[in-house]
C-alpha cells in the first residue's frame, strides 16, 4: 500500500497535511464556481428540475456546514465555507423561498431536507418551520411511502429543523436499509454504495456524531470499507470514493490510517490543478464523464467534505494541532 504522501506517518500534523491540501483545493474550486449554484427562474416552477437547482444548493450548504464544524474559525477554509454558506442562504431569500415552496408543494420532502442544513447552522425561518410542522403532524405526511433511506433523511431533517419527528422508529428504518441488513459484502455495487453512505450521514448527522451508528453496523463498515474502496479506486469512481472516505471518517473510534492512505493518494491524483474532482474516470475500460460543472461539482464538494472530516479525526486521534 502506498504511503500517500506521508499519510501513514505517525505525527498528526504530517498525516493530515495531504488530506487538507485536497480539501482546500476542492473548496477553492467551489468558491470560484459559486455562481453556478444560483437558483434559476425555475426554482419555484411546478415542473422545474429540482436536481438542477435545489439539490446542488442544498449540497453546497451541507458541505459548508460540515467544513465549518470540523475546522477552526481562524482557518481560511472555515472562513471560505462561511462565505459560501451565507451566499447559499441569500439565494433562498434568507429562507423565504422555503416558505413559498411549502405553499406550492406542502408534501414534498426536499424543501425540508435542504432547509435542515441551514437550520443546523442557526439560519432559521420561523414561518417556514411553523408551516412545515403543521404538515408534519398530518396522517398524509406520516403515511407517505418512502424508501427507508429517504425516511431516515426526513427524520433527521425534522430533528435538525426543530420539528417534532413524525416517527420515533429510527432503528426500524435503519434495519430496512441495505446497510442495516448487514448484507453479503460481495453484493456491494454503485447504487448500494450511495445508499449506505447516506444512511451513515443521516445517523451520524453528517459525521458529527459517530456514536450514532449501532456497534454492529460500525463493525461491519470497518471490516468491509477497505475492499469497497479498492473497488472504487480500480474503477475510478471518484465521487463514491469521496463519500466512502467520509463514511470512514464518521465511524466511532480512531481512523484506520492504512485504509485511508491509498484512497487519498488516488483521489489526490484524480484532482485537477484547479481543485476539481471528476465524478468518474475512464477506469479499467470505461469512459470519463464529460467535463463541465455538472460532471464534477458533487464529487468536488464531497472531496471537501471528506477532507474536513478526515483531517479533524486524525487531529483528534493524535491530539496534534493540524
Amino acid at each position: 500500500m502506498r504511503e500517500a504522501h506521508g499519510l501513514r506517518e505517525t505525527h498528526g500534523t504530517r498525516a493530515a497535511r495531504p488530506v487538507r491540501k485536497v480539501g482546500e483545493a476542492a473548496l477553492d474550486w467551489v468558491f470560484a464556481h459559486r455562481g453556478e449554484f444560483r437558483l434559476d427562474e425555475d426554482a419555484l416552477a411546478v415542473h422545474g428540475d429540482v436536481n438542477a437547482s435545489w439539490k446542488p444548493l442544498g449540497e453546497l450548504a451541507q458541505v459548508c456546514v460540515s467544513v465549518r464544524r470540523h475546522t477552526a474559525p481562524d482557518e481560511p477554509v472555515h472562513q471560505k465555507a462561511s462565505a459560501l454558506l451565507e451566499f447559499a442562504w441569500e439565494e433562498t431569500g434568507r429562507g423565504a423561498l422555503f416558505h413559498e415552496l411549502q405553499r406550492l408543494e406542502p408534501f414534498a420532502t426536499y424543501p425540508m431536507e435542504v432547509y435542515a442544513a441551514f437550520a443546523s447552522a442557526g439560519l432559521r425561518h420561523p414561518r417556514y418551520e411553523s408551516a412545515a410542522a403543521t404538515v408534519a403532524r398530518t396522517r398524509g405526511w406520516r403515511m407517505t411511502e418512502q424508501e427507508p433511506n429517504r425516511r431516515l433523511s426526513v427524520l433527521n431533517s425534522e430533528r435538525r429543523s426543530g420539528i417534532p419527528p413524525h416517527d420515533d422508529d429510527l432503528a426500524g428504518a435503519l434495519r430496512r436499509t441495505w446497510l442495516g441488513g448487514l448484507p453479503e459484502p460481495w453484493t456491494f455495487e454503485r447504487a448500494a454504495g450511495y445508499t449506505l453512505t447516506h444512511v451513515v450521514f443521516h445517523l451520524t448527522d453528517w459525521g458529527y456524531v459517530p456514536d450514532g451508528l449501532p456497534p454492529d453496523v460500525a463493525a461491519y463498515l470497518r471490516q468491509w470499507l477497505p475492499p469497497w474502496l479498492d473497488t472504487c479506486l480500480e474503477h475510478e469512481q471518484w465521487d463514491l470514493t469521496c463519500e466512502l472516505l467520509a463514511v470512514a471518517a464518521s465511524l466511532p473510534g480512531p481512523p484506520d490510517r492504512a485504509v485511508l492512505a491509498e484512497s487519498w493518494a488516488g483521489l489526490a491524483a484524480a484532482q485537477d490543478a484547479a481543485g476539481a474532482v471528476p465524478e468518474i474516470g475512464p477506469g479499467p475500460g470505461g469512459r470519463a464523464a464529460a467535463p463541465g460543472f455538472r460532471a464534477c461539482y458533487h464529487s468536488t464538494l464531497m472531496a471537501a467534505f471528506a477532507a474536513a472530516l478526515t483531517a479533524d479525526r486524525l487531529r483528534q486521534d493524535t491530539g496534534a494541532t493540524v
